[in-house]
């Protein structure tokens, strides 16, 4: 991290951080939309315009304002609005419906909710009203707007809550979790400290602005001074003549997102997708080692996956030097402040990056152990050099008569197999052996779906003990996923598959 990229790091809140990057950058540009640009001193300027008209609304410091708005310049400036008020922002991400939306406006107690009006087809003004949301006003084109001259001065400490996030939900209710201005600015931090970008890059952000990696990417925009292309609808290979457009050098999101570069990269081998593209980089969801080296074989960039979650944005990232295998088979190594401790096989985590708890009491209680660390509900170790191996998780331990086995073991070997496109390994209830190994295969496009004694067999070559071999093979045209960094869905496959 270079010295003033450090001495931001420092900074107490985010409207501090900002301040100090416009002070020192002005008219470089921050976001890049289509034909749009904003630069940090315009970030700074228009975020005081918005804040003073959110302030004649009546949104004061501590006041809970929701909002569920696609990835756009117009997203950001309403966000470090609120952070430039000190109200509590809870972000939701735009793809959420009724039951989501509504779940996170009553546990928020949410007193104003910024909507897109429709977008995408959908109304998101109607839903309001029908959830009986409070103090509905839609921020897309237009924002409130004001004289700043009005204001109150603006946050003087980052340790106070005022972000609420939601975790997926993809296996239960979500969770609402409590940030501070401090543990975003740290895990963003270390984001920028391991990726080693400059003045000189040009990022990307094809993910939903409300998913804890707005901020965190935000914040290595501050640190480092360089733009991001925003794209409110990602679709390739549509997205494509943004990326080319704006010369962008660092791309990514997660490992399907990786995916789909390498499938439009495939379509002209030898010619690079994205020419300016020097790196890929994301986190989110495991990375089978094959997909690492097949980015760096066919794409010829680099690739440095982390690991990260709602509670802690970024825990660990892999760093453009490491080693291939490191690159390849690890999620790197945690920044100076993040503690890593493994207990029982599973990672907890201790530092200034993890939230400060959820908003229901009686989860914090349960997700922290004795010393203050957080229990992740991942499986892992750490090498000798210090980086972090992730396992599994701990509801993905299948446990067939009495032995436990690794779902992702049995993915990363499926993952290269020709005919896999994607793969899910589940286990299901099973009478006999307590559970059975069962591997949903998404095909690979063009192939023919592999059978399951093809697919045993291949394993059998890979060396996989054959108490760990699938006993059920289910072929999919795609696999159910989130519609954020693309996870899969692994309760679906269970609810989906295990009457089968």
């Amino acid at each position: 991290m270079t010295d003033t990229a450090h001495a931001l790091s420092t900074s107490r809140t985010l409207w501090d951080l900002l301040a100090r990057r416009a002070d020192l950058t002005p008219d470089r540009p921050v976001l890049l939309q289509d034909s749009r640009s904003l630069t940090f001193g315009e970030l700074r300027g228009r975020a005081e315009r918005v804040a003073a008209g959110l302030y004649d609304m009546g949104v004061r410091p501590g006041t809970v304002v929701a909002w569920q708005l696609p990835t756009r310049i117009e997203t950001a400036l309403l966000s470090f609005a609120l952070v430039r008020l000190g109200a509590v922002q809870t972000p939701v991400i735009p793809f959420y419906r009724d039951r989501e939306v509504g779940f996170a406006l009553r546990e928020s107690k949410a007193e104003y909710f910024a909507v897109p009006g429709e977008w995408r087809g959908f109304d998101h003004t109607a839903m309001a009203r029908r959830l009986g949301a409070k103090g509905v006003f839609e921020a897309y084109d237009a924002l409130p707007d004001g004289d700043p001259s009005i204001l109150p001065a603006p946050p003087s400490e980052g340790t106070s809550v005022r972000w609420i996030y939601w975790t997926s939900g993809t296996t239960s209710a979500p969770k609402g979790v409590l940030h501070t201005d401090r543990s975003l600015i740290a895990g963003g931090s270390c984001l920028a400290h391991a990726l080693r970008l400059s003045a000189g890059d040009v990022g990307s952000m094809a993910f939903p602005y409300a998913h804890i990696a707005g901020p965190d990417y935000t914040v290595m925009l501050l640190l480092y001074g360089f733009p991001a292309v925003m794209f409110e609808q990602f679709a390739l290979p549509d997205a494509l003549e943004g990326y080319r457009r704006h010369g962008v050098t660092v791309a990514g999101g997660s490992t399907a997102f990786y995916s789909m570069f390498l499938a439009e990269q495939r379509k002209q081998p030898g010619v690079p997708v994205i020419p300016s593209l020097r790196l890929l980089a994301g986190g989110g969801a495991p990375k089978p080692p094959e997909v690492y080296h097949a980015v760096v074989r066919e794409m010829g960039v680099r690739l440095t996956h982390g690991y990260g979650m709602t509670e802690v944005p970024m825990i660990t990232m892999g760093a453009p030097d490491d080693t291939p295998e490191n690159l390849a088979t690890t999620e790197g190594r945690p920044p100076d402040g993040m503690e890593i401790r493994i207990v029982d096989g599973e990672v907890r985590l201790r530092g200034e990056a993890v939230c400060q708890g959820y908003l229901d009491p009686a989860q914090t209680a349960e997700a922290f152990d004795a010393d203050g660390f957080l229990r992740t509900g991942d499986l892992g170790h750490v090498t000798g050099s210090g980086h972090l191996v992730l396992t599994g998780r701990l509801k993905d331990v299948i446990i067939r008569k009495g032995e436990n086995i690794s779902a992702k073991e049995i993915e990363d070997l499926l993952a290269a197999h020709p005919a896999v496109g994607d793969v899910a390994v589940i286990g299901l209830p099973d009478a006999e052996r307590g559970e059975r190994v069962c591997a949903v295969v998404e095909r690979a496009p063009g192939a023919e779906g592999p059978t399951l004694e093809a697919v045993t067999s291949y394993l059998r070559t890979e060396g996989l003990s054959t108490h760990k071999l699938p006993e059920q093979l289910e072929v999919v045209d795609a696999l159910p996923r989130g519609e954020t960094l693309r996870k899969v869905l692994k309760y679906q496959l269970r609810e989906r598959y295990s009457g089968a």
